[in-house]
């Protein structure tokens, strides 16, 4: 990647749309993984790194849609049924060796390559077999029943493009291909750490005014169920030279991710250190709530990403902000949010100026639409609300509100997680 500016994320103090964020980040930065070649069996979750062009055709060959017979459609009588003589068999992996005659019926079996010449297959089910002649049934249609070459993929087809994220049927995808390795690009490592001397990791025992860190443990399942590797650096000590300590290993990775300790109190000391590091440190202004301030800095030319010290606020943030930030840095093709159109099943008030994200969840009224119910208490700091949410109810800049049966977007935790 090279070292990032001192300046890279200077923005002034004007609020930024969630889209107008990650617009920014994507003029910023680049991609910082280099490609490599894994065996398929290993490449789920990854980031394709080139497109992935079919140099064969899937199927490569004809085949047929069903168990029956596979026929000249020529060879049928219009509008009466056609006996005809049985002269072959053809099953999967087991072809005929010869092209089908004309005025024969050849014995076939779904999956298996159509003979050279036939261009029909019939369903045994129509079919009436005695002896060694089988009467096909009149109104077929020609090609009925079989699959053409190339039906799936064609050669010569990009069927999966650079950034694709291999799942289940990506990766099938290229099985049918035949491609035993693929490229893709290595995993992005991201470092995290919180700051604050009242935390402690769960397991140990807490003084009066400590709480126990759930935000470096939320960030680092959230980072894992992205791909990433991630290094995870601990508690720091609310001191200077600790968190630039700190900070100077974390540049090791591509990216680091922090909560908290953030901001220009007292105690927050992550600006300080950066800049004793060399680095610098931005305040991001979002026009969202929960999470309007999101920092963004970079040490030994690593970006960092300071997210909100409240959990909800850090995991929204992290969700709308981080997460498409961190894909482009793996070399991801960009994801879209997907909004989908619901009711409202509650009332709120809001004050225009911030886009609102409500927990919600979702039920079924009785018309069969989807209808959105807030879910827990609102509150940023309120982490046990979002377990048992299913979505967020997004609602824009300029609303002032919602009231029951209004229409809202519905964003799916489950498309973000």
């Amino acid at each position: 990647m090279g070292r990032l500016p001192d300046d890279c994320f200077a923005l002034g103090d004007r609020l930024l749309s969630v889209e107008e964020a990650v617009a920014e980040f994507r003029s910023r930065l680049a991609v910082v993984v280099a490609a490599e070649t894994v065996p398929l069996a290993e490449a789920e979750d990854r980031f394709l790194a080139e497109d992935l062009v079919a140099d064969r055709s899937v199927p490569p060959h004809a085949n047929a849609a069903v168990d029956g017979y596979a026929v000249h459609f020529d060879d049928l009588a219009p509008g009466t049924p056609t006996p005809l003589p049985v002269a072959g068999r053809v099953a999967a992996g087991h072809p005929l060796g010869r092209p089908g005659g004309r005025g024969e019926a050849i014995r076939i079996f779904t999956g298996a390559p159509l003979p050279a010449g036939p261009d029909t297959v019939v369903m045994q089910e129509d079919c009436a077999v005695a002896g060694e002649f089988v009467t096909l049934p009149a109104g077929l249609r020609r090609g009925a029943h079989v699959r053409q070459a190339g039906d799936d993929i064609h050669a010569g087809a990009t069927v999966l493009t650079a950034g694709r994220r291999l799942g289940p049927a990506e990766i099938g995808v290229a099985a049918s291909l035949g491609r035993a390795v693929l490229p893709v690009r290595r995993r992005l490592r991201v470092a995290v750490l919180s700051t604050g001397d009242e935390l402690r990791d769960p397991g140990m025992p807490v003084a009066e005014g400590q709480i126990y860190d759930a935000n470096r443990y939320l960030l680092t399942t959230l980072l894992r169920r992205l791909g990433c590797d991630v290094a995870d650096h601990g508690i720091v000590p609310d001191r200077v030279n600790a968190v630039r300590s700190a900070l100077t290993v974390a540049a090791k990775a591509d990216a680091i991710v922090t909560s908290g300790g953030v901001s220009v109190g007292d105690e927050d000391h992550v600006k300080a250190a950066l800049e004793a590091a060399g680095g610098r440190l931005h305040h991001w202004r979002l026009a969202i709530k929960p999470g309007k301030p999101v920092a963004l800095g970079q040490v030994g030319g690593v970006p960092l990403l300071g997210l909100p010290g409240n959990p909800v606020a850090a995991m929204v943030t992290f969700l709308l902000v981080a997460r498409p930030l961190l894909l482009h840095l793996a070399g991801a093709e960009p994801l879209p949010l997907r909004r989908f159109p619901v009711a409202a099943g509650f009332a709120h008030a809001k004050k225009p100026g911030r886009r609102e994200f409500l927990r919600a969840i979702l039920d079924i009224d009785p018309s069969g639409g989807l209808i959105a119910h807030r879910h827990g208490r609102e509150g940023a700091g309120m982490l046990s609300s979002l377990a048992g949410a299913e979505g967020l109810v997004e609602l824009p800049e300029d609303s002032v509100g919602v009231a029951p049966g209004d229409p809202v977007a519905y964003i799916p935790l489950s498309a973000l997680i």
